[in-house]
């Protein structure tokens, strides 16, 4: 970590997110053979500047980990580099465009990650929705176009990626929490990324048929329709996150999701969980500083990072294979 010259009071909250990154029992991954992989809900990152004392503890939760699927990033990248900064310049990232209109709220979705563990294979693209032909007015004529049969409000974004021997893609999505539709709207946009990920992995010529799902789903519990929605289509919550991990800074809701289909269900190791840095007391994170829990959000987050541990030696797998062909 790269935090530089910081001020006393900096370095007092630094001290107190490691002391509660160490009661996270994450475990220290191993070149070429384990990497931890996160996603987190940055709340609003870019949107109003952050405290430079924020930005380092941002930076240092960040680098417990090889690759974070980063939610909620906004068009101002100004935050974001410097947080690159402090993580060192083994680092490195790759995000996505924004939308403009409001439905879009101007997010991005951003991978940052450890280039000396993992290494960016050059996919990197929006999800295109599934299209249907159908009969459209385009300047006054009537004609058949291919046009989206439902949208997302923020597009999911993927990536490529490899470490080790193993290949994969990364999938992140940010989806709605639409006070108007309710969880209808929220349902159909689940539905419609679980089958868009179930199309694509079925495709003769896709990069990597290893696909990892992860975001901000805005979905409560395990066992309501919502959670059915993403899963309808095969992807399944490893094993090392089927325990109470909710990811709310009250630790009572599992808003953010990592899934996967069960073929690869061996790169997943026993080793997973959230990262409390919340741990149910903000102030000593912030010392010197008043403010509220709300503030408090816009500093760090109301989101706590989940991550897994995955297993990316593989070459006795691949091999075992070819034996039994």
């Amino acid at each position: 970590m790269h935090h530089g010259r910081i001020s006393r009071a900096t370095a007092k909250a630094l001290k107190e997110v490691k002391k509660r990154i160490r009661s996270a029992d994450i475990p220290s991954s191993r070149l070429d053979e384990t990497i931890n992989v996160a996603t987190w809900n940055i709340r609003e990152f870019g949107r109003k500047r952050r405290r430079i004392m924020s930005l380092h503890l941002i930076a240092e939760i960040i680098g417990q980990f090889d690759l974070v699927a980063i939610t909620e990033l906004r068009d101002n990248l100004s935050d974001l580099r410097k947080v690159l900064t402090f993580l060192g310049p083994y680092w490195d990232v790759v995000y996505s465009d924004f939308n403009i209109d409001r439905a879009g709220n101007r997010e991005r979705i951003a991978y940052v990650f450890d280039r000396r563990a993992v290494t960016f294979t050059g996919l990197a693209a929006e999800a295109d929705p599934v299209r249907k032909k159908r009969t459209v007015e385009v300047d006054g004529e009537m004609v058949k176009e291919y046009v989206p049969i439902v949208t997302w409000w923020r597009s999911p974004f993927m990536a490529s990626f490899r470490s080790g021997d193993f290949d994969f893609i990364a999938v992140a999505a940010h989806i709605r929490w639409d006070t108007s539709g309710g969880d209808e709207s929220r349902e159909r946009g689940l539905k419609l990324l679980a089958k868009w990920v179930g199309k694509r992995a079925r495709e003769k010529y896709v990069s990597d048929k290893d696909i990892i799902v992860m975001g901000d789903f805005n979905i409560p519990t395990v066992d309501d329709d919502l959670f059915n929605a993403i899963t309808s289509t095969g992807l399944r919550v490893p094993k090392s996150l089927r325990g109470p991990v909710e990811t709310n800074l009250a630790r009572d809701k599992r808003y953010d999701q990592i899934l996967h289909f069960p073929r690869i269900t061996k790169s997943f190791t026993d080793n997973g969980g959230v990262l409390d840095y919340y741990a149910g007391n903000y102030s000593r994170l912030m010392p010197g500083i008043r403010m509220s829990k709300r503030d408090f959000t816009y500093q760090l987050s109301d989101h706590l990072p989940l991550w897994v541990q995955l297993d990316v030696d593989t070459d006795n797998e691949r091999l075992d294979s070819i034996l039994k062909a």
